[in-house]
């Protein structure tokens, strides 16, 4: 019976995420507020049926009431993030609201599969991380001076990974960061959204050509302490990022064709210094030929590729445990053998979504500083799902960096949430501007209709209320000096 059950509910969840996925693309051409409110509540119906189908099969292959307590637990916590962000800022953008959350709950069903104190750990740090991102779009909304603090985004993203850099502990080749309490901090993913800031400051300040080479030289140096410490993925998606917005700002494909050789030369130089790197470049051409020399890792990931095929083994019926670090770098191979490619490929477009989102709301900002953090913040986003994705499927070399709200990783989960905290106060920002914009028309409106209403006489200026009034006060002059009726009976 067990069985039965396990494999209908992947067939369930794959329907059901296809729904969904359906909805945060059609929900673009509906210009009605109704219907996108129950399309919205159509996605949170269709995100926590999944969520419970998933916890129901993991409760009945282990039967653990844990699974069960640990499931209530994360109900309540996606729940409260649907209401507290709607009910404390009513412009917010519920899409991208239901997107963080649906990436957050596939992200906490596998890593409950793979590792339940793992996932323990993920779910306090979501629910402490998601109390703070509460009060970002205030600080977005309210502090006015954000883009005035150029100086301050720059030295503080040097000197973050600069202690790394000095202090910092090695894992898997690369100097990442510090381990406090049983939790790791990895500065850099914090790093990256302070660098956007910096570039949107920079370029808000001035686009001189000497303002460009200052910021060049900035964002070079950032590149240059991520290499020297041997984080090459956070180093890749910082250069990808300037590079963008450099582009979008300045319209000059000179500067991003010499960004693209660059980039090219840096990246032949880091193939013959790093040996880290020649690994895992000849375990991007063959991963099967290099299997005992750094090779396993990709290969097992592309076993439970192929494994799972396109619906899935079904919830602890494949082996991801078979793959090195499954529940951080490689969490997209563990979730297309036992969820299927379909439901994989679901998400990658809910990713997508999630982007275009942060497009729009970039392309309608009008303020210069608030357009480039948004699509500083798309595309360091975006990047970093296509590195992930592209490492585990041998599409690119591997980078070891993590898929955004899914993969285990307190820093990673942490500058997420703040992201996308952040990219609500922009969208909040873009509200008010549209509304300033349509008070601004309705006043205009207003004053035109009383120009019609009372139209200028050839020879007399200004209309009737103002000549009338000017009557009344010459009338009021001329009889300063008479006496008024009273006093004359005295």
């Amino acid at each position: 019976m067990v069985n039965i059950i396990v494999e209908l509910s992947k067939y369930l969840m794959i329907i059901f995420i296809t729904m969904y996925t359906y909805l945060c693309f059609n929900i673009f051409g509906y210009y009605d507020p109704d219907k996108k409110k129950r399309m919205l509540r159509k996605q949170n119906v269709l995100m926590f049926t999944i969520h419970m189908i998933a916890f129901v099969v993991m409760y009945l292959e282990t039967e653990d009431i844990k699974m069960f307590a640990f499931y209530l637990m994360q109900v309540v916590l996606l729940g409260a993030i649907i209401l507290l962000y709607t009910l404390i800022y009513p412009k917010v953008s519920r899409l991208v609201v239901n997107n963080m959350c649906t990436l957050l709950s596939i992200g906490l069903i596998m890593l409950t599969r793979l590792n339940y104190e793992k996932a323990v750990k993920q779910y306090v740090i979501a629910a402490g991380t998601v109390a703070l991102s509460l009060v970002v779009p205030v600080i977005i909304r309210k502090f006015k001076k954000l883009p005035e603090w150029r100086k301050f985004y720059g030295i503080a993203g040097i000197v973050s990974l600069g202690v790394v850099a000095v202090l910092g502990q090695v894992s898997y080749g690369a100097k990442l960061g510090f381990t406090i309490g049983g939790i790791s901090i990895q500065p850099s993913e914090l790093v990256k959204i302070v660098f956007v800031f910096f570039v949107a400051a920079s370029f808000k300040y001035s686009m001189e050509f000497k303002n460009i080479v200052i910021t060049t030289a900035v964002a070079a140096f950032h590149v240059l302490i991520l290499v020297a410490s041997k984080d090459l993925g956070a180093a890749l998606i910082i250069f990808v990022v300037y590079l963008t917005m450099l582009y979008v700002a300045t319209h000059q494909p000179l500067y991003l064709l010499a960004g693209l050789g660059a980039g090219s030369v840096a990246s032949v130089a880091a193939y013959y210094l790093f040996g880290h790197v020649r690994t895992r470049v000849n375990v991007w051409r063959d991963p099967f030929a290099t299997y005992d020399n750094g090779g396993y890792q990709v290969a097992q990931s592309l076993f439970a590729i192929g494994t799972g095929g396109w619906f899935g083994m079904g919830l602890f019926q494949g082996e991801p445990d078979t793959i090195p670090v499954a529940d951080e770098d490689f969490i997209f191979s563990a979730i297309s053998e036992e969820m299927g490619l379909i439901f994989a490929l679901c998400m990658i477009l809910i990713c997508v979504s999630c982007y275009i989102m942060f497009l729009n709301i970039a392309m309608q900002l009008h303020n210069m500083f608030y357009k480039m953090v948004a699509l500083g913040l798309g595309t360091c986003y975006i990047f970093q799902v296509f590195l992930t994705i592209g490492g585990v499927t041998k599409f690119i070399p591997s980078t070891g960096v993590t898929l955004p709200l899914v993969s285990y990783g307190g820093s990673s989960l942490l500058s997420t949430l703040i992201m996308f905290a952040i990219i609500q106060g922009l969208y909040i920002l873009r509200e008010d501007e549209e509304e300033d914009i349509e008070r601004k028309k309705k006043e205009r409106l207003r004053a035109k209709r009383s120009r019609q209403a009372y139209p200028q006489r050839p020879g007399k200026t200004g209309n009737v209320p103002e000549r009338a009034k000017r009557s009344g006060q010459k009338r009021q002059e001329a009889g300063k000096g008479k006496a008024r009726p009273e006093q004359r009976v005295r």
